[in-house]
């Protein structure tokens, strides 16, 4: 059993992403895309409405539009940090997650409750990257190997 390290190795580590794998690096650069989505849905929802060609926000439409962003960005920023710390437990798990999101956006498209743009978007973007983390993953550890166990 390896000792955990203490708060100031994980900053150095998080800083400097030291042992950083490459499956762990495209789970960071989805991370910051998601990031920089949820900030720009808190700092321009109108612009980011009309982009995904979502009817204009109206009444407290922008408000709620921009706490989705809080939370996008929250997700963003937790596959950051957990690329950059070469969390292979997070980036397996979200080899499981990510798949899971366009069927989910689809049947809530289907049943009018997301804006087919906004369901196509997201759900695409979330199945090609977690394709391009599969990928990777398999060069990195193999099809069935165990890898690195650090995470």
């Amino acid at each position: 059993m390896t000792t955990p390290l203490t708060f100031t190795e994980m900053l150095r580590r998080l800083l400097r992403a030291e042992g950083q794998g490459r499956a762990a690096k495209t789970v960071e650069i989805y991370g910051w895309v998601v990031l920089i989505e949820g900030a720009t849905c808190i700092i321009a929802p109108h612009f980011v409405a009309t982009i995904l060609s979502i009817p204009p926000l109206a009444g407290q439409g922008a408000d709620y539009f921009r706490l989705a962003g809080v939370w996008v960005a929250g997700i963003g920023l937790l596959y950051v940090l957990s690329g950059r710390l070469n969390a292979n437990g997070f980036v397996f798990s979200t080899l499981l997650d990510r798949p899971l999101v366009l069927p989910i956006l689809g049947i809530l498209w289907y049943f009018g409750i997301v804006p087919g743009p906004l369901a196509l978007a997201a759900g695409l973007q979330d199945l090609v990257t977690c394709l391009w983390t599969l990928t990777t993953w398999r060069k990195e550890f193999g099809g069935g190997g165990t890898g690195s166990s650090s995470g």
